[in-house]
């Protein structure tokens, strides 16, 4: 069995040595030095929290034996598939902001914004083999943009005009999940039906920190340690449940809550997309192989608003933001492409060129939708007829009527 390597490894306690440093490694006498990647939060005042990168904010690439495993999965990557995955975060932000757009100009009636969770999203997507089956929340747009979803088809629930907008087995991609954290259960239990069925696919599950939170995240947890299930859960740690930070949530960092659990857990910087990618690769290798589930916390930020509803200025500082902005996972992964001379200005440059066209796409198609069938509201809830719902409807039929003879007065 191959075990996370953050999962094998002690915790640090507060009094231990920073990244970077010089120290002995245990049962050799040897002196070691390592060149981790860490991070500090609230939440882990005086201990520090090992945070996978491979791609360094400046665009250079990690080289740190601590993590090998993680990046043997990414070894072999292509500059053409470099370019590929900076073709999707550039693409999916622009329909990103072509949605937020609209929404203001009254086309949608909300959105959720994925701003500056590009990397984690297009990284964690890539990593899924076609037979692998996602669990998202209603923010996994980019994840969508992996699995083959028309971005426009997003669109429609956020219009009003459908319940969801696709066929989730067409893409085993599933309908957005409104109500927060419930997914993970859904996740949970496919998965235990994949072990059943004899299959070797994996499921992962997507949930925010805010979701982390909530009873059912917990109970998803226990059945799929419990029960072995092939399921990563993938928590996109974008600092704030709404106007809630971290530090008033969690008093350890998310990841190692899957200790509790009896499964691995690991934090990745969620900028990163190599990091991403890597990590979830991993993740689902291993419950392919039966090794069961992981966590997955990737480390991120959310840049805009939790949806067009919300002022995140009443919670939150500019400076904040800007030292995010610093870490933007488009900008990282460019400076890499151009220090590596895997891409020029020509294809920058036409990626520009295409991603206007996305976006005038998704504005003519939005503004085509069709009005929904008002009745449609009343069929398939029941197989068969109900004689409250027969009523419901023709009390909705009445007053729709009731604006029609208004209209012929």
């Amino acid at each position: 069995m191959t075990e996370s390597t953050a999962a094998r490894k002690p915790r640090r306690s507060a009094g231990s040595k920073a990244a970077g440093t010089t120290g002995t490694k245990a049962g050799t006498g040897k002196r070691t030095t390592r060149t981790t990647s860490t991070t500090r939060t609230a939440a882990t005042e005086g201990s520090e929290t090992e945070l996978v990168q491979l791609l360094t904010p400046e665009g250079e690439r990690v080289e740190d034996a601590a993590y090998a495993e993680y990046a043997s999965y990414v070894a072999d990557i292509t500059p053409d598939e470099l370019r590929g995955l900076y073709r999707d975060m550039v693409l999916t932000r622009r329909f990103d902001a072509e949605a937020t757009a609209l929404q203001r100009q009254g086309e949608l009636g909300l959105w959720a914004s994925l701003l500056g969770q590009e990397a984690a999203q297009i990284g964690s997507g890539r990593a899924t083999r076609e037979d692998d089956y996602v669990f998202p929340t209603y923010r996994e747009h980019g994840v969508a943009w992996c699995r083959g979803v028309d971005p426009t088809n997003l669109l429609g629930m956020f219009r009003g005009v459908n319940n969801g907008g696709w066929d989730p087995n067409g893409n085993n991609f599933h309908l957005y999940t409104i109500v927060i954290g419930s997914q993970a259960l859904h996740a949970t239990g496919y998965a235990m039906g994949i072990t059943k069925d004899g299959a070797d696919s994996g499921v992962i599950a997507y949930f925010g920190d805010g979701a982390s939170s909530q009873g059912d995240v917990s109970e998803a947890f226990n059945f799929a340690a419990v029960y072995n299930a092939p399921v990563v859960f993938f928590c996109q740690n974008n600092q704030w449940a709404i106007s809630e930070s971290n530090e008033k949530q969690t008093r350890v960092p998310l990841y190692q809550r899957a200790q509790g659990f009896g499964f691995p857990g690991v934090r990745v910087d969620g900028n990163d997309v190599l990091a991403s990618l890597a990590v979830t690769r991993w993740a689902l290798d291993r419950a392919r192989r039966g090794e069961g589930p992981a966590l997955i916390e990737a480390y991120t930020y959310r840049m805009g608003a939790h949806t067009t509803s919300d002022d995140p200025s009443r919670y939150r500082h500019d400076d904040e933001r800007a030292a995010w902005e610093a870490k933007d996972p488009i900008l990282r992964l460019r400076r890499f492409l151009e220090s590596a001379n895997h891409a020029d200005e020509g294809f920058f440059a036409e990626l520009e060129a295409e991603s206007e066209t996305l976006g005038k796409r998704v504005r003519e198609v939005v503004r085509a939708m069709p009005d929904p069938d008002r009745f449609a509201i009343f069929e398939n809830v029941y197989a068969d007829g109900h004689a409250l719902v027969d009523e419901e409807r023709a009390q909705f039929a009445a007053y729709q009527a009731s604006f029609a003879d208004a209209e012929g007065v």
